[in-house]
């Protein structure tokens, strides 16, 4: 149960993000901007980035929408798994490798993003943009894992409701212009 009153028909961060129309937007947009913005990765290399870090959150509605985003985005549904499992053996990129390392070291501490681990990167063909992305994409991440499970958020768990997310965030971040529908009363 949420920590304060929250829409029912809004789980995770979208009820929360409907509580505060005034800070979701720029939240909203910065993650539009890093997620669906310009870049040299495609937005299923940065939906898999928002899975990692909200798998190693252990954030379970995150977690659950970026890998539906990432598995419509990919076109299938293996990479986001085994990335999660363990993204040094996952069939992704060997810069796409790097990345996710750097990802991880960043979730648990942004101390633990090494010089060594950004050589990797170079070395893999990460550009310096892809490395500065790569960090910012992770600590946006642990900002909305924290604010979901800081609140205690309600986490659908049938599979059918994340589809319909996966393919809402695939089109991006914004919140749709008429606003979210109202559920029916009853």
């Amino acid at each position: 149960m949420p920590h304060i009153p929250l829409p029912d028909h809004l789980p995770g961060i979208t009820g929360l993000l409907e509580y505060r129309l005034d800070t979701a937007l720029p939240i909203r947009e910065l993650t539009q901007i890093l997620l669906r913005g310009e870049s040299t990765l495609t937005p299923g290399e940065r939906e898999l980035i928002a899975t990692l870090v909200s798998a190693r959150n252990q954030t379970r509605f995150c977690t659950a929408a970026h890998t539906k985003a990432a598995d419509l985005l990919l076109g299938e549904d293996e990479t986001a798994r085994l990335v999660k499992q363990d993204y040094e053996t996952a069939p992704v990129s060997e810069k796409m490798k790097a990345l996710l390392a750097i990802a991880a070291r960043a979730q648990n501490s942004g101390k633990e993003v090494t010089p060594e681990a950004v050589e990797r990167a170079k070395q893999a063909g990460a550009t310096d943009r892809e490395i500065h992305d790569t960090v910012l994409i992770t600590g946006l991440f642990c900002l909305y894992n924290k604010y979901v499970d800081g609140m205690a958020t309600v986490t659908p768990t049938d599979p059918a409701y994340y589809q319909q997310l996966g393919e809402r965030i695939m089109k991006g971040y914004r919140r749709p212009e008429k606003g979210f529908p109202v559920r029916p009363t009853t």
